[in-house]
């Protein structure tokens, strides 16, 4: 039995493995000096696990034994900088920190150390917690009503029926805008380790800054692509087919064909989208279903043909021909 860590263990490797490409693209995307780049960087690796302001309050937290370390505990003088840069470069046996020396040079460490220590282990500022007006969060508050599902105050499995006006309010808002990071929907209860838990993963460096959260779906860019297509006289072997779909494909592909939800936006090569202009017209039914059955070698793409029955991929190929050709 794989122990309560191990997919975070997974998780953490995924990361790592992703890394190079991802830090081409955050190259690519922007031309201005960083200013902080010791804090770009924790912002990028290490939060998931440390939390933003360094405390280890993350969900990591109740699957990983030990748990990561909480830096705002931890002073500069009992724990060495030589000390932090071997642990960064060379991970720590029996825990779930890693080596990061395949991803990140001398210099990067460095300055991702430095950061810790300077910041998150002596000032403590305030831009070190993520839901501020620098960082693209101005009132915060107006999210309250979500806040007791996001801290596990007020259960998730509480029916919607025993809630009041407000409680409704916030749960709709925390399910749309907030779960994907704070997952607490087991807070109170004891389920079994495999159940799927959303982890906080950055959503390809999303800025608020840019696109300000509204009061539903904005905090995430990707939950604009998590509305299925709408079903316009679909035959009823399509019908079967959008079944399918939502209930095999979408999870990569996205509800709305377009692969830009959160996990298509991490995966490499990304997803099909299959609302680019011309790519399913010009796929054949049988192309279509031949791919389905045998999957694309070197992609994420696997191969269905012992999952699905001959039928039912059938139907899936004419859903995409009838709704996105």
């Amino acid at each position: 039995m794989c122990s309560k860590s191990c997919f975070y263990y997974l998780f953490v490797i995924l990361l790592q493995f992703h890394a190079p490409f991802i830090s081409e693209i955050r190259a690519a995307e922007t031309n201005k000096p960083d200013p902080d780049p010791g804090r770009d960087i924790y912002n990028y690796y290490c939060y998931q696990c440390h939390g933003y302001a360094g405390d280890a309050n993350t969900l990591a937290s109740t699957y990983l034994d030990p748990e990561p370390r909480d830096f705002t505990t931890t002073s500069p003088a009992s724990l060495s900088r030589a000390a932090m840069l071997t642990t960064v470069r060379e991970g720590h046996p029996g825990t779930a920190m890693v080596a990061f020396k395949k991803v990140l040079d001398d210099r990067a460490i460095g300055a991702v150390v430095d950061y810790i220590r300077n910041t998150l282990m002596s000032a403590k500022p305030a831009n070190a917690h993520y839901h501020t007006a620098a960082n693209g969060w101005p009132d915060h508050g107006r999210f309250a009503d979500a806040f007791p599902f996001a801290t596990g105050e007020t259960s998730l499995e509480i029916p919607w029926e025993d809630l009041d006006a407000r409680q409704r309010a916030g749960k709709r808002l925390y399910l749309s805008a907030c779960i994907t990071c704070h997952d607490n929907r087991n807070a109170n209860q004891t389920t079994p380790i495999w159940e799927i838990k959303a982890m906080s993963y950055p959503r390809k460096h999303y800025s608020h800054r840019e696109q300000p959260p509204d009061a539903l779906s904005g905090a995430s860019v990707h939950q604009l692509h998590e509305h299925p297509v709408v079903d316009t006289g679909l035959s009823e072997q399509g019908q079967l087919g959008r079944q399918l779909y939502l209930q095999n494909c979408a999870f990569c592909h996205a509800p709305d064909g377009s692969a830009r939800n959160w996990i298509g936006s991490f995966l490499e090569p990304r997803p099909r989208d299959f609302t680019a202009n011309g790519f399913i017209a010009g796929m054949s039914q049988q192309q279509l279903e031949q791919v389905i059955n045998k999957g694309i070698p070197g992609t994420s793409m696997p191969a269905w043909k012992n999952v699905l029955t001959a039928e039912q991929v059938s139907a899936i190929a004419v859903f995409l021909k009838s709704t996105f050709e």
